[in-house]
C-alpha cells in the first residue's frame, strides 16, 4: 500500500524546497563516475515533480546547481550543463502536457550560453501553465542573492527612489530573486547531511526541516510523502503560543 493513502490532502505544504543530495555518493556505491549519480538523479526530479502535482503542490524549489559548484573539476561541470540541456529538452512537452511551469532563480547569467537559451526557451513555453511552478535553483547561493539584493536596494535609495522608512523586510524580500514566490513551507534535504549549505537563508527562516538518509537518486514518490506526512506532524507556530493557533 502507497503512503499517499496516509497524506492529509488538506494540509499540503504550498511550497516544498529540496537540497539534493548525494548522487556522487551513489554513484561511488556502484563504483561508476560522479555523472552516472547526476544522470539517475534525473528520475528522482522527475518523481519529485510528478507526486507535487498530483497532490497540489504549488511550487517546487530544487537546489540543482550552487555557485560554489563551479569549484568542481571542469569534466564533471560540463557534463552537468550538457545532462542539463538535454533533460530540458526531453521534459519540456511534458511539463507543459501537465500544465507545469517552469522559472529560475540564481546567477543564471553564469551559466553557459547555450543552457540560457535552452532556459529560456522553456520559462517562455511554459509561463502560461497555471499549475505547479518548478523553480530551478542555478549557479545560486543565499549569500550572492542577499548581497546582489543589498546592492539593488541602496542603489535604489542613493538614487531616491525609496527613502529610508520604506526599507521593511518585505520590501527587501521583494529585491530577492524570489520576489513573488512564497516563503518555503518544508525543506528537505537528501543523503544524511544536516546543513542547508547556502541555500534560501532568508526564505527558510520558519520552514519545517526534513532530513533523509535516502540519497537523492533513490528519492522517489514514497520518499517525498514520508516528508509531507512528517511535516502534517508538525505545529507550525511562528512565534506564537498552541494555545493562539
Amino acid at each position: 500500500m502507497s503512503l499517499i493513502d496516509s497524506v492529509n490532502k488538506r494540509n499540503i505544504p504550498d511550497h516544498i524546497a529540496i537540497i539534493m543530495d548525494g548522487n556522487g555518493r551513489w554513484a561511488k556505491q556502484r563504483g561508476t563516475q560522479r555523472i552516472f549519480g547526476h544522470r539517475n538523479g534525473v528520475s528522482a526530479v522527475r518523481a519529485a515533480i510528478e507526486a507535487s502535482a498530483e497532490l497540489g503542490v504549488k511550487y517546487l524549489t530544487l537546489y540543482a546547481f550552487s555557485t560554489e559548484n563551479w569549484n568542481r573539476p571542469k569534466i564533471e561541470i560540463d557534463a552537468l550543463m550538457s545532462l542539463l540541456i538535454n533533460t530540458i529538452n526531453t521534459e519540456t512537452e511534458t511539463l507543459i502536457k501537465n500544465n507545469i511551469a517552469l522559472k529560475t532563480i540564481g546567477d543564471t547569467q553564469s551559466l553557459p550560453k547555450a543552457v540560457q537559451k535552452k532556459l529560456g526557451e522553456v520559462i517562455e513555453k511554459s509561463s502560461k501553465c497555471t499549475g505547479l511552478t518548478v523553480i530551478l535553483a542555478l549557479s545560486y547561493s543565499s549569500r550572492w542573492e542577499i548581497t546582489n539584493a543589498a546592492k539593488r536596494l541602496v542603489k535604489d535609495y542613493t538614487e531616491k527612489r525609496i527613502s529610508m522608512e520604506d526599507v521593511t523586510e518585505e520590501k527587501f524580500s521583494s529585491y530577492m530573486t524570489t520576489q513573488g514566490i512564497p516563503d518555503p513551507d518544508l525543506m528537505i534535504r537528501t543523503s544524511g547531511e544536516f546543513r542547508i549549505s547556502n541555500f534560501l537563508l532568508w526564505q527558510l527562516a520558519y520552514s519545517e526541516f526534513y532530513f533523509t538518509s535516502t540519497l537523492w537518486p533513490d528519492f522517489d514518490k514514497e520518499e517525498l510523502y514520508k516528508a509531507i506526512i512528517d511535516y502534517q506532524k508538525r505545529e507550525r507556530r511562528f512565534g506564537k503560543i498552541s494555545e493562539q493557533l
